[in-house]
């Protein structure tokens, strides 16, 4: 599904008619960020790739908090969270563990995978279904230990 860029695009119009700069700068970071990756790979990025690289900016954020409550800066720290609160918003309800989980048996089906050397194939496969909604880092682990 590809309906997520147009409502970025919606939220920037309605964000600069309603003069909320700060909403509108974060939207604006995040637009450049999907038009850089856009440009470098000569792609058009789909719903679930827009969802990627704002799970990532989220993420920087998460660390920048960190680091700034470690300096003792909360000013910035409350402004990364404001950011990340913008950012989520474009993020769809996360995956139960059980849905997780049939999508991992589904992979193996779809896939024939039972060899260690067809974690990419599995890995592709739960990808188009999962990414941006479930943590792939764990994923990965637990189709990793199927396969072993």
């Amino acid at each position: 599904s590809n309906n997520l860029y147009p409502q970025i695009q919606d939220d920037m119009k309605n964000a600069m008619r309603a003069k909320e700069v700060f909403l509108l700068g974060t939207i604006r970071l995040l637009i450049a960020a999907i038009k850089q990756r856009e440009i470098d790979e000569r792609i058009t990025l789909n719903d679930n790739q827009i969802l990627a690289i704002i799970n990532k900016m989220i993420k920087q954020r998460n660390d920048s908090i960190k680091q700034y409550l470690q300096a003792s800066r909360q000013e910035s720290a409350d402004k990364e969270a404001a950011e990340i609160e913008i950012l989520k918003k474009y993020l769809p309800q996360a995956l139960a563990e059980e849905e997780v989980a049939d999508i991992i048996k589904e992979a193996f089906a779809k896939t024939n995978a039972t060899l260690i050397k067809d974690m990419a194939k599995v890995m592709a496969y739960i990808k188009t279904k999962a990414e941006g909604r479930a943590d792939m880092g764990k994923i990965s682990s637990i189709v990793r230990s199927k396969l072993n």
